[in-house]
């Protein structure tokens, strides 16, 4: 009897345990989360439902937000209508089995049977065939990866528990807004029909969703379909940094972190550290701005430097200078509230100003742009900023090469009244 439980143990533990925590703890085989980048990816399983998945389909389309929809083939082939309005209103359809089964206990041939149904069910309505599989509870056995040359298997790795009622919708949101990350791919259910599941549990579900969408949408997160966050994750891959670059950074991140540390620059944004900043007294050539005021020399001033590791990755995920442009400017957006904030502990700080190369959308934003004054100042920071842009980004020589005459740098500036006009937030809020 020991000899037989002992035999089943180890049949089970290479059928099915040990490919799941290989899966699981190590992300092989199956797409998990991104190791860097900058997007969320929003997905739903069990459905679709006729009563749960039309008002989540309408709370995206609020927020003007693109998910991902594991559906069930025996669901999808029950409600086609629902299946066609995700597919019509620019949503991935994506697969979970047939019926909401874990592969551990069906054989190989079973679940290859289950996803030839669903994958037939969704591509009769929408005429595309799905690629893209999350099996049950994340489990699966060891002939499951067999299936990567087929599908692109799809776990996550921010789960709350919204199968549940208990708490309601406040367990549910605080849940999501602390443990949030970017680059998560969130797990939540459109259906409260599966095994182990309250049957009213997406009504919380949607009411802390609708909830946490509209903090995501205040703190400019971006989210994304899952064949999108998946094309980010292959270009990541795609253009690995040789070990030389890669030394080279760390090399020059651990000079800036002590030119920081020597002359008292930190951040101001502990939540977005796009800047680094000091306060000290402004020298150089008066600065006219926008709205008819003047920086002059000795002039209190906060002295603005680009998180160069930040920047580093904005690059990294930029494909040209205009999405790196608006990558910053996003980011920038996020963070002047928080600076306006800031200066009302420095009342007598008269502007902020910094020098960069990268300062498309700048004026936009309600700075002054000016030439930077020719001299050696010019000169050495011409030379620095097309350094660092050869150290940081993965093209850097081409690019230099290719934008000789645009790659100059200027001086960006702004009045502390005019931020505070254009960016002051409640207190409260």
């Amino acid at each position: 009897m020991i000899t037989l439980f002992w035999i089943m143990f180890l049949l089970l533990l290479l059928y099915t345990i040990l490919p799941t925590v290989l899966i699981r703890l190590f992300g092989l085989w199956m797409y998990t989360k991104k190791s860097n980048g900058d997007g969320i990816a929003l997905t739903f399983d069990d459905g679709p439902d006729p009563e749960f998945t039309p008002k989540l389909l309408d709370l995206l389309r609020k927020y003007q937000i693109k998910a991902t929809f594991f559906v069930l083939g025996s669901k999808a082939e029950k409600y086609p209508h629902l299946i066609l309005r995700i597919h019509q209103e620019g949503h991935l359809v994506g697969i979970h089995n047939y019926v909401h089964w874990a592969n551990a206990f069906m054989s190989p041939k079973k679940v290859r049977r289950q996803l030839s149904y669903s994958v037939n069910a969704v591509e009769n309505i929408i005429g595309i065939k799905p690629i893209y599989y999350r099996p049950p509870w994340g489990i699966i056995n060891v002939f499951d990866l067999l299936l990567v040359k087929r599908f692109r298997l799809v776990l996550w790795s921010l789960m709350v528990g919204d199968w549940r009622s208990r708490g309601g919708k406040e367990r549910i949101k605080m849940k999501l807004l602390a443990k949030l990350k970017n680059n998560d791919i969130i797990l939540l259910h459109d259906s409260g029909e599966t095994f182990g599941a309250d049957k009213n549990a997406p009504v919380y579900m949607l009411a802390a969703l609708d909830d946490f969408l509209e903090i995501c949408k205040l703190r400019g997160y971006n989210f994304l379909r899952i064949d999108t966050y998946m094309q980010l994750v292959a270009q990541a891959e795609q253009e690995p940094v040789r070990l030389l670059k890669r030394l080279l950074i760390y090399l020059w991140l651990k000079w800036e972190h002590f030119f920081h540390w020597l002359f008292n620059i930190h951040p101001i944004d502990l939540n977005n550290q796009i800047f680094y900043s000091r306060v000290c007294k402004y020298h150089g050539k008066t600065i006219h701005l926008e709205n008819g005021e003047e920086i002059c020399s000795g002039d209190l001033v906060v002295e603005l430097h680009f998180n160069n590791e930040k920047l580093s990755q904005l690059i990294a995920e930029s494909n040209s200078m205009v999405q790196l442009a608006v990558n910053m400017i996003r980011d920038v957006q996020r963070f002047l509230p928080t600076m306006a904030q800031y200066l009302h502990l420095h009342q007598k700080v008269k502007g902020i100003y910094g020098i960069t190369m990268i300062h498309r959308g700048s004026k936009q934003l309600g700075f002054t742009v000016e030439e930077l004054p020719k001299g050696l100042f010019n000169i050495f920071s011409h030379i620095y900023l097309r350094i660092l842009l050869l150290v940081f980004h993965p093209n850097g020589k081409q690019r230099i090469e290719l934008k000789k005459g645009q790659l100059s740098p200027r001086i960006v500036a702004i009045s502390v009244q005019e931020l505070k006009r254009r960016y002051s937030l409640d207190p409260e809020r």
